[in-house]
């Protein structure tokens, strides 16, 4: 009778430590993507619901076994045959104890399923920090191209005003050289 207290109250604990865990799966899934979040949330429905039926099928076998020990009070009184109730109790307590293996199995599948889906989790998040790095390092580099491609559209433009003031210049330079020719022919001729 201890064992099966012993082995209802670790059911009990896994039973809390599964719910835990899918609180906190719960959590990071709806931090991430889109996509991402809505594979993972139908998988967490998936394992709410199981984890509810295995409560509910905890719950069961533990009012079964409150009601199997107010039984066993009442055979012993003396109300039943002896030997009936031996017999009676031993296949409710290997019923018993069967269906406790099985919620324990199911539980621990349960909470394997749980870590794995975590990690994968885990490396999703891992995956999408290393992209947040490469997009901070695709916009630095961006930012750095636009600062140069200024800095040339600058000195074009300087280069430009240069070439255009020293055309100036140099029309002047030719058009008083010429003007000087023509006055220096003018008085000779004129002579």
């Amino acid at each position: 009778m201890e064992q099966k207290r012993q082995k209802f109250s670790e059911i009990k604990a896994g039973l809390d430590d599964a719910e835990s865990l899918i609180r906190k799966i719960d959590l990071e899934a709806r931090s991430l993507q889109p996509n991402v979040k809505a594979v993972l949330l139908a998988k967490l429905r998936e394992y709410k619901s199981d984890l509810n039926n295995l409560k509910s099928e905890h719950k069961r076998l533990a009012s079964a076994n409150s009601n199997q020990a107010a039984r066993d009070d009442l055979l012993e009184s003396g109300m039943v045959d002896a030997m009936s109730v031996s017999a009676n109790q031993r296949g409710r307590l290997m019923m018993s104890t069967e269906r406790l293996n099985e919620s324990s199995d199911r539980i621990k599948e349960s909470r394997r399923t749980m870590l794995e889906t975590e990690e994968l989790g885990v490396s999703i998040l891992q995956d999408l920090h290393q992209q947040r790095q490469s997009l901070l390092h695709a916009n630095d580099t961006l930012h750095g191209v636009d600062d140069n491609i200024s800095k040339s559209k600058k000195i074009l433009t300087n280069m430009s005003r240069r070439m255009s003031r020293n055309k100036w210049i140099i029309s002047s330079i030719i058009v008083v050289l010429v003007v000087a020719i023509a006055l220096i022919l003018y008085f000779k001729l004129s002579k």
